[in-house]
């Protein structure tokens, strides 16, 4: 365990890094026993520098004022005067009438309740010893009765008489059409803008430099020394294209004209008077019907409550005498009351308010200036170099799995992925180690005493 675990820390010590040129003491100076140090970069520090760049050169544009009008309202004949003749209807008033449709009568009933039925005529035919003539509303006879019948008999009578109403024929006109200047010619301004030509130029962003990276170690552990192989690695210069305006011909104005703007609009023109004609309206007839008696009942009974003779008997049937008064009907007659006539009425001419256009004041141009267009762009100077140190690191000696416990809870607190706390040194936390480290501008390369105090963590 601990051959593997002095391995991992080596390995650690090795990792490719890039440092600046510069000389470094083979041995950690002022170091103390019981304490490990290893070689480490402090990575390069950079300022960034805003500068501008002119990406359109200052020229003018040319604002045409186009041409204004004024609006004005124009009267124009649409109809012109003229007459009408207008009917006046006749008038008629309501006179009700009461019609008899059916005349009273005298029935025979099987009782004298309302809702009684009606008497058979071979039951009335029955009737013997009876006078039914003399009877009066109200006898009641023991036996048969025949009952009356009726026959419905149809009447016309005249609602309306005939009489004549005037139909007015209203005038003909036609449709002309008349041509009307809306907006008189003008001359208008245009402007013709300006024409620029696309350049590209190359903006130096970060200039060349040399760096010191770690070669591969051949021999990764001798006598107890690192072995470390450190190569001058040169860094080209970046830089970045920049596209700009450039003017190359200025805007100008040219001179168009505008043509007059006209509208057809229809009027209206008489070609025909209004007349008035003369209708024949017919009467109005109602068909009526009414009932009228045919045969009227006969009886032949006993009075209801007189003794009858000896061996008669009751057939359990009754035989009353009800009288129904006669049935009118209000009818209502339309009586002419007034003649129709006819009147005339004068139709003013119509007019419509058109709305044109006319030159208020002509067009004309502005010259404006427009200043020149720069761009921002971020430029990175290096203010020092990277260089390797010596620093205080954990190593066999003075590491244990409650330190890398520690260290692996700071970094998961810190949103590092460390792959599991469990107090081990693998793969993803010194993964997540060396990204902390660079992320923090910290030296790279060990578990530095630095990387622990940035991380809170103290020595147990």
């Amino acid at each position: 365990m601990k051959t593997k675990l002095s391995l991992l820390v080596v390995s650690m010590l090795t990792t490719s890094s890039f440092i600046a040129a510069g000389e470094l003491s083979p041995i950690p100076p002022n170091a103390k026993a019981g304490e490990c140090y290893a070689k480490v970069v402090i990575p390069a520090q950079y300022v960034d520098k805003s500068a501008q760049i002119l990406v359109k050169e200052a020229s003018s544009k040319i604002e045409v004022i186009p041409t204004k009008f004024e609006t004005v309202e124009e009267k124009v004949l649409i109809e012109p005067e003229g007459k009408q003749l207008v009917v006046v209807p006749a008038k008629y008033k309501k006179v009700a009438e009461d019609l008899m449709v059916e005349p009273a009568q005298k029935i025979w009933k099987t009782s004298l309740k309302k809702n009684a039925a009606l008497v058979s005529s071979e039951m009335l035919a029955s009737v013997k010893g009876v006078d039914l003539k003399a009877a009066e509303s109200g006898t009641c006879y023991s036996e048969y009765f025949k009952a009356e019948s009726y026959k419905a008999v149809k009447e016309d009578i005249t609602i309306q008489k005939a009489t004549e109403k005037l139909e007015s024929i209203p005038a003909e006109y036609r449709w002309v059409e008349k041509k009307l200047m809306m907006k008189p010619e003008t001359k208008k301004i245009v402007e013709v803008a300006a024409v620029y030509d696309i350049k590209e130029e190359k903006i130096l962003v970060d200039p060349a430099k040399t760096i010191w990276k770690k070669g591969a170690n051949p021999a990764e552990s001798l006598q107890g020394a690192t072995g470390e192989i450190m190569c001058l690695v040169d860094i080209p210069a970046k830089y970045k294209t920049m596209k700009k305006k450039v003017l190359v011909s200025k805007a100008t104005t040219k001179e168009v004209v505008v043509p007059a703007e006209y509208k057809i609009v229809k009027v209206s023109e008489l070609v025909k008077v209004a007349e008035v004609k003369k209708i024949k309206v017919p009467a109005v007839i109602k068909t009526i019907t009414k009932k009228e008696l045919v045969t009227k009942p006969e009886f032949q009974w006993v009075l209801k409550g007189d003794k009858t003779a000896k061996g008669w008997k009751h057939t359990g049937k009754s035989l009353c005498l009800i009288e129904v008064p006669a049935k009118y009907k209000k009818l209502h007659k339309s009586v002419l009351a007034e003649a129709s006539t006819v009147k005339e009425v004068a139709i003013a001419a119509k007019y419509k308010t058109i709305k044109v256009q006319r030159l208020a004041s002509a067009s004309k141009t502005v010259k404006i200036p427009i200043p020149s267009e720069y761009k921002t762009v971020i430029k990175r100077s290096k203010v020092t170099d990277s260089k390797m140190n010596w620093e205080r690191i954990l190593c066999q000696t003075n590491m244990n799995d409650a330190i890398i416990g520690d260290l692996q809870q700071a970094l998961s607190d810190n949103g590092y992925d460390v792959g599991g706390i469990d107090g081990r040194l693998g793969r993803g936390t010194y993964g997540a180690l060396e990204k902390y480290q660079k992320e923090n501008a910290l030296a790279t390369g060990g578990i530095t005493y630095e990387t622990l105090i940035a991380l809170g963590i103290k020595k147990k």
